[in-house]
């Protein structure tokens, strides 16, 4: 109950995703607008965000390891490079956002098992 709710947890996770895709990559980050509010449309929103990342040029991310990485927010600015900006940031946030968006669903009666949680892993 005193978590965002599921739609704020997918818009998190889904900004996370693309922000870092496109700071590794030198490119800008897409602007979403956050007025998803049915399930249909955050799967879209999702879908869109999966499209973007694979659309990313590969070669765009060669040194992406070492790229300096500044996020400045109201209260404080982290620096990381590349390769901590996605371990030591990205990625937690990422997991914990769609852990929690996970943990709502099966709170509201959603039959969710590990292996929806783990996707592509048959």
């Amino acid at each position: 109950p005193d978590m965002l709710p599921l739609k704020n947890q997918v818009y998190i996770a889904t900004d996370g995703a693309k922000g870092c895709g496109a700071r590794l990559a030198g490119i800008d980050i897409p602007k979403y607008e956050d007025s998803e509010v049915t399930f249909a449309d955050l799967k879209k929103r999702t879908d869109k965000t999966i499209a973007f990342l694979k659309g990313l040029d590969a070669k765009s991310f060669a040194g992406a390891e070492n790229k300096q990485i500044v996020l400045k927010f109201p209260s404080t600015t982290l620096e990381f490079n590349g390769a901590d900006y996605v371990g030591r940031f990205v990625l937690p946030n990422v997991y914990f956002h769609i852990t929690t968006a996970y943990g709502i669903l099966r709170n509201r009666g959603v039959a969710l098992g590990k292996s929806d949680y783990l996707g592509g892993a048959k």
